[in-house]
Parts: C-alpha cells; sequence; structure tokens
C-alpha cells in the first residue's frame, strides 16, 4: 500500500527545505517507499477533514489504510520499524538510535525554534538582543556537546540511522548562522550528499517552484 503525506501547497520556507514534510519524505526515500502528496494550504489546515489527522492543525500527516499519524518523529519511526534500512539490527544499537531520535526533537530543536521564533517576532522588543543572546548560549551549549560525542565519527552511532536522519534535520535550521561548528556542518553534508536526501529535496522543492510559478 502507498501511504500519502500532507505537505505545504505553499511553504514559508522559500524552497530551503525546512518544512517538516522533508522529514518524512527523506525516510521514505531511504526505504525505498513509494508515497503519494497531499498538499494543503494554510486555510485547509484547518478543516475538519485535516483536523481528523492532525489535531493541531499542522504538516506533515501519514496516512496507510487505516492507520493516520501525525509528529514527524513518530512518522519516521513507524517508517523505520516496517522497514529495513533506517534502524540497526542489533537491539542494544536499534535502542541508541531511538535515543538520538528523541534527542532530536525533545533536546536539540527546542531552542533552536525558539530561536527562529524569537527571529521572526520579537525584533523590536527592548529585550530582543538579551534574550536572542541567551537562547544562543544554550544552543552553543547543546552543540558542542553533541559536535564532541560525534567526534571524528561519519554518523552518531556507526552506519547512518534515523537518528541522524532526525538530527540532521534539526540542525538544518542553523544552516545561516554561526552557530554550527566546521564538525557539525561536514556532518550535515554528508547527509544532505545521500541520494535519498537529493531525491526528498528535490521533491519538496518541485512543489515550491510550481507554486511560485503558479
Amino acid at each position: 500500500m502507498i501511504p500519502t503525506i500532507t505537505a505545504f501547497e505553499r511553504s514559508p520556507d522559500q524552497g530551503r527545505g525546512l518544512a517538516r514534510d522533508i522529514i518524512v519524505r527523506w525516510a521514505l526515500e531511504e526505504v525505498g517507499q513509494p508515497y503519494d502528496v497531499h498538499l494543503v494550504s494554510f486555510k485547509t489546515m484547518k478543516d475538519s477533514s485535516h483536523l481528523a489527522r492532525n489535531p493541531f492543525g499542522q504538516i506533515p500527516t501519514y496516512e496507510e489504510g487505516d492507520l493516520v499519524l501525525f509528529e514527524s518523529g513518530s512518522i519516521v519511526f513507524h517508517i523505520a520499524q516496517h522497514h529495513a534500512g533506517l534502524l540497526p539490527d542489533d537491539a542494544n544499537a536499534r535502542a541508541r538510535a531511538v535515543t538520538w531520535m528523541f534527542a532530536a526533537v525533545s533536546t536539540v530543536d527546542p531552542p533552536i525554534m525558539e530561536r527562529s521564533f524569537t527571529l521572526l517576532v520579537d525584533r523590536d522588543a527592548a529585550w530582543y538582543a538579551q534574550k536572542l543572546s541567551m537562547i544562543e548560549d544554550r544552543i552553543r551549549k547543546q552543540l558542542g556537546a553533541l559536535s564532541d560525542r560525534l567526534g571524528d565519527a561519519d554518523w552518531l552511532d556507526g552506519e547512518f540511522s534515523a537518528g541522524d536522519l532526525m538530527m540532521v534535520c534539526v540542525l538544518r535550521r542553523l544552516s545561516r548562522s554561526d552557530l554550527l561548528d566546521a564538525n557539525l556542518s561536514a556532518y550535515i553534508a554528508r547527509a544532505e550528499a545521500r541520494p535519498a536526501f537529493k531525491r526528498a529535496f528535490a521533491a519538496q522543492f518541485a512543489v515550491f517552484t510550481a507554486a511560485s510559478n503558479g
């Protein structure tokens, strides 16, 4: 059965591959699973039909027969559980890969998203510079620990896994900042060089291009 995911009809990321459907697209490409895409606008994301898929009115969602999922991490975990290629066979290595998935969305992502929100809505506030500095200090501390743990390895724990996929998607949001050291920048570049990522990015960018030309 071919699953269907939802994605932005007009993504606000200007074709940078940051909208979260890229995470699910990439996972599906890694495991060789074809998929369909249902595009939604910001308006239709609040319609009852979409809220039945995701009660928070967000993307991506994932539908496969009677199964409907939301939250990109949950979707990737489902894909990884049912297809070879994103989780190791060894039980301990598998558990560690899942731990890195949780670390990406629970530890590393929140201050990065807080920074993005602050840059977007707080620029005119008197406390903007101080708040931004505090957030970026937290991010640097976390990224320093992550870079140290990665060391000179290609991936976080042996072979590429769903943990790396989730982590790289989080880190890519900092690609235009000065917060990434050379080690993490190289880590992202290795991931972006994977054929599956390139296919996922191209598919998402095609939607952006069509919307821009429409």
